[in-house]
């Protein structure tokens, strides 16, 4: 035996139960689909094929895992044979009936190994899916074909274009497995179905040869429809109609020709700058959850949370905890505005009702979790304390004052301050070491992003805690240093202003939002503004006020609007229209004229900008002051902030975030940019020490994440 042939022997073992051969994947953490799994795959259906004893085979994976798709450690790397296309082809062409007993993960690669399989039984915890859209790619190995003439066109592109894993019962609804198995053992369950084939002398059955496809004027209308609805909802992605284009293949042509279209989809995906920035957002959320607290610290324990405030982020925070299924004690300063509080709960769950999404019965048991006070009393016995409460500082601190007076000893304490200093709140109270910042992104039950604030002296296994409790809020956290606006808030201050400046020097704000969406954004700044409410930003500018420098350009337009009480949408008016409460606005010639007021008061001489002019503009100021939080160790790493704003701030997923698009582009070409608006305004244009530093060196952001 060569070393090859070792290695995928270790990896995939074979082992006779009378005439069954039992395969078993054996590649930890989670049975990835490496060369040597690959291999041992192939040698494994050959064995069974050549031996006239063995009946009947059943792949399986040892551990938790049946295959959890790709190896990440070959990425990038030279291919190696056998390609696993060329792996699930030979199981499909076994002359024996192979089984696939699935349980835990068949993702990706692996849910193709089991459709090439001839027959699939899955333990009730198994979860299968094909995620490949959210690397930017499509499944490659057959899956685009297989799938659609298994189940149909409507429910393989369903699974394809959303990339969701679905439970057992959900797969066999579809058709994708052919039984459920109550039990936790994959190895009695394959047997047990492989004996019950061979009893009833089942031959291979081969999915390529499915007919759910048979049907084409139905078929033909399912990949219409996905063709339309994926143009809208997937507006400037590249692999989610190279899938539709793969499924329409697999109804027009012939199995293997449909395979080789999948190829070709697959290799144009695989080169595609989205795949590059996709597998980058992937492996940085990863890399975020990682912080220095996480390895040298364990967690306290969380069983119970307070939330202090029960206005829209309160409630937003509480929902967020009472779906992980812990405890809230809600305090607020009266029994109307606890009320009121417990109302914003309730109608979120009201609506997933109205949705269809939960029943009655579980909106009241997640309720009988819920409890409130106007006694800060009431958290004497929690936890976690998150409070919630308006953004000031003497507010704030009378309310940690409060905490620290009636909190067990070792309760954690956390703020959700949007801008504020932690590390005053901190020292305002006896117990500094217990204060952290947990700032949550509204509406807090459904954004992804948490920023996980530490202050100087917050104890290590206080922000540990911190990142657990993320784990079950099901968040993605992100470490920041304490700073005005933390990572998020502060590079936005920077990047918004670079967008008011372009407003007053010619550039409507409808224009400007025009080239932001363009460029991939959901929404522009502005539409951001009124969408979040502009008096937040007016309260936050008046706060700096006495802080700023009297030199630096302020630019007074959305003081003007502010001053009217044009708040946006809340107030049925900002930079935009809305109408009878309309939820997208309309432009405004009062406030253009507003503006043409402003630049003649400012001297402003308009100019005109190209939309492609705008977006450089917009992201070298979010890139500068993206490099400044990273060199002042506010960001730990520049994966950091593209993970902040890819979560937190609509940053276009498939451009990885601003740090990595920064890289794509040429750190050189941002310089550049930045050194040349610098003519204009070298104060707000001046260029971050680590920028500069990097160019000189030929480095790039990446080369600081590792």
């Amino acid at each position: 035996m060569n070393t090859a042939e070792a290695a995928g022997a270790a990896a995939v073992a074979s082992a006779r139960h009378d005439d069954i051969l039992v395969v078993t994947i054996d590649n930890p953490p989670v049975n990835a689909l490496g060369v040597d799994v690959r291999r041992g795959l192939m040698e494994a259906i050959e064995a069974a094929d050549a031996d006239p004893a063995v009946k009947a085979v059943v792949l399986l994976g040892a551990g938790r895992n049946f295959l959890g798709g790709a190896d990440i450690r070959e990425f990038g790397k030279p291919p190696q044979a056998p390609a696993l296309p060329d792996v699930c082809n030979r199981i499909e062409a076994c002359s024996k009936p192979v089984v696939a007993a699935i349980h835990g993960a068949a993702l990706g690669g692996g849910l193709e190994v089991a459709l090439g399989a001839h027959y699939r039984v899955a333990l009730a915890n198994a979860r299968l899916g094909l995620p490949e859209v959210l690397l930017g790619l499509l499944p490659g190995a057959g899956g685009t074909q297989r799938t659609p003439r298994l189940i149909g066109a409507a429910a393989a592109l369903e699974l394809m274009l959303s990339g969701r894993h679905i439970g057992a019962r959900e797969a066999l609804k579809l058709g994708l497995v052919d039984k459920v198995e109550e039990g936790d053992d994959p190895v009695a369950a394959g047997l047990a179905y492989a004996r019950e084939l061979i009893a009833s002398n089942a031959a291979p059955r081969r999915t390529s040869e499915g007919t759910a496809l048979a049907d084409r004027p139905a078929t033909q209308a399912a990949i219409d429809a996905a063709r339309a609805d994926t143009g809208k909802k997937a507006r400037g992605l590249f692999s989610p109609l190279k899938i539709v284009d793969a499924v329409q293949g697999a109804l027009d042509l012939p199995f293997l020709e449909g395979l080789a279209l999948e190829r070709t989809l697959f290799l144009a995906c695989l080169d595609s700058p989205q795949r590059a920035g996709l597998v980058h957002a992937f492996f940085a959320e990863r890399e975020a959850a990682k912080a220095p607290e996480t390895r040298s610290a364990q967690p306290r324990e969380v069983n119970s949370v307070g939330i202090v405030g029960g206005g829209t982020m309160g409630a937003g925070i509480a929902v967020a905890v009472l779906d992980a299924g812990l405890p809230v004690v809600m305090i607020e300063r009266d029994e109307e505005a606890l009320a009121r509080g417990r109302a914003n709960v309730e109608k979120v769950y009201d609506g997933l009702i109205a949705k269809g999404r939960i029943k009655p019965e579980a909106k009241e048991a997640i309720m009988n979790r819920w409890s409130g006070s106007t006694a800060y009393d009431a958290l004497s016995q929690v936890d976690l304390v998150i409070e919630a409460v308006f953004e000031d500082m003497a507010v704030k601190q009378a309310v940690f004052k409060e905490l620290d007076r009636v909190c067990k000893p070792g309760a954690v304490l956390a703020t959700n301050t949007s801008y504020l200093d932690i590390d005053q709140i901190a020292a305002s109270i006896t117990r500094p070491q217990d204060v952290i910042g947990l700032h949550f992104f509204s509406p807090a039950n459904i954004m992804k992003l948490l920023e996980i604030v530490v202050p100087a002296k917050v104890a290590a296994d206080v922000v540990a805690t911190a990142f657990e409790l993320a784990k079950k809020l099901k968040k993605t956290a992100v470490r920041a240093g304490v700073c005005d606006g933390f990572i998020g808030n502060r590079v936005l201050a920077v990047y918004g202003q670079a967008a008011q400046m372009m407003m007053e020097d010619g550039a409507s704000p409808y224009q400007i939002d025009k080239a932001v969406r363009g460029f991939g954004y959901p929404m522009g700044p502005f539409q951001v503004s009124d969408l979040a409410g502009g008096d937040i930003g007016w309260a936050t500018r008046k706060r700096r006020a006495a802080t700023r420098d009297p030199q630096a350009r302020y630019v007074q337009i959305p003081d003007r609007l502010c001053e009217r009480g044009w708040f946006g949408q809340k107030t049925g008016r900002g930079y935009y229209l809305y109408p009878d409460g309309a939820r997208v606005g309309t432009p405004d010639p009062e406030v253009e004229a507003i503006i043409d007021a402003e630049r003649r008061r400012a001297g402003v001489t308009p100019k005109t900008f190209t939309d492609e002019e705008i977006v450089r503009r917009y992201l070298a100021a979010m890139i500068n002051e993206g490099a400044n939080v990273v060199d002042q160790k506010i960001a730990l790493r520049p994966l950091d902030v593209d993970v902040t704003f890819v979560h937190g701030y609509g940053f276009p997923r498939y451009r990885g975030g601003p740090m990595h698009y920064a890289d794509t582009v040429g750190l050189d070409k941002i310089l550049a940019d930045i050194q040349e608006f610098a003519k204009e305004d070298p104060l707000f244009w001046k260029p971050s020490p680590l920028l500069v530093d990097l160019v000189a060196r030929g480095a790039n952001f990446a080369s600081l994440n590792k």
